[in-house]
């Protein structure tokens, strides 16, 4: 019996001892199963490391909700296919102009091709009389604005968009001659003084006068009068000399009046002075 007893009361303790390492394997493996099914099966396509926050560019614009942002488009200098004239000797001054206006609107009148038109007969050429738009024929990129005054059209002049958007300027680059033409020398010519220029006029009575002027001179650079000629496209000829022309192209005018007022009617093209 104290035998049998002895070997009895030793296998009690290694069972409890075998049950406790048993329920302590299982509640590692129960807490391990736990894990794997909080954090789900894991991918190769996950990351390893978590992904930041999204973030706003610092670049990106500020807008109101619900409106779209527009950027605003470039300004560059663009080809040209006139010669410019006024108010802007090339296409980069104009192009500075659109820079300002975007900035802060200077000098509007310069996307209206009858203000433009105005101020080119009455601030540059001097023609104070000639201060009214007789007619106005606007397609897209180009203009044919008629400036005259009491007595009738003094001329017909030609106006471009210089440069892109449709906040670019309007340049004079030209008239539309009828009884007054400057055919001679052709538009966009080199040129040395003195020059002779020469067309066709129909009219009584009429003094032809030449005046040569560049925008960055207040004055005329050159001036003659006059030949006195009249007729049916009758022709006239005539010299003019000048001297400090500095910028890339002149204005050649010719002009005649002296019946109901001083000028009554100009023609102008566009030249280039030698350097």
């Amino acid at each position: 019996m104290t035998q049998n007893g002895r070997s009895a009361g030793s296998r009690r303790p290694a069972a409890i001892v075998a049950a406790a390492v048993l329920i302590t394997a299982l509640s590692a493996l129960l807490a391990g199963l736990a894990v794997v099914y909080l954090r789900g099966p894991s991918t190769s396509s996950q990351p390893a490391l978590p992904l930041p926050a999204r973030s706003t560019p610092a670049t990106a614009p500020t807008s109101t909700p619900g409106v779209p942002v527009s950027p605003s488009p470039s300004v560059s200098a663009t080809p040209f296919r006139y010669q410019p004239l006024w108010p802007f000797t090339s296409t980069a001054a104009a192009a500075a102009w659109q820079r300002a206006y975007r900035e802060g609107g200077q000098q509007p009148w310069h996307l209206d091709p009858e203000q433009t038109a105005l101020s080119f007969t009455t601030a540059f050429l001097g023609f104070t009389d000639i201060n009214k738009v007789v007619s106005s024929t606007v397609q897209r990129n180009e203009a044919r604005i008629a400036v005259g005054h009491a007595a009738g059209v003094a001329a017909v002049l030609h106006l471009s968009r210089i440069g892109q958007g449709t906040d670019a300027p309007w340049e004079v680059v030209g008239t539309v001659d009828t009884t007054l033409t400057l055919d001679h020398p052709h538009y966009g010519a080199t040129v040395t003084s003195p020059l002779t220029a020469s067309g066709l006029i129909t009219g009584v009575d009429e003094t032809i006068r030449l005046t040569v002027r560049q925008p960055s001179s207040p004055n005329p650079i050159g001036d003659f009068c006059c030949v006195p000629t009249g007729g049916t496209s009758h022709p006239w000829s005539a010299r003019v000399t000048y001297k400090g022309a500095t910028d890339p192209a002149l204005t050649l005018i010719t002009s005649t009046g002296g019946h109901v007022q001083s000028v009554e009617r100009f023609a102008i093209t566009a030249l280039r002075p030698t350097r």
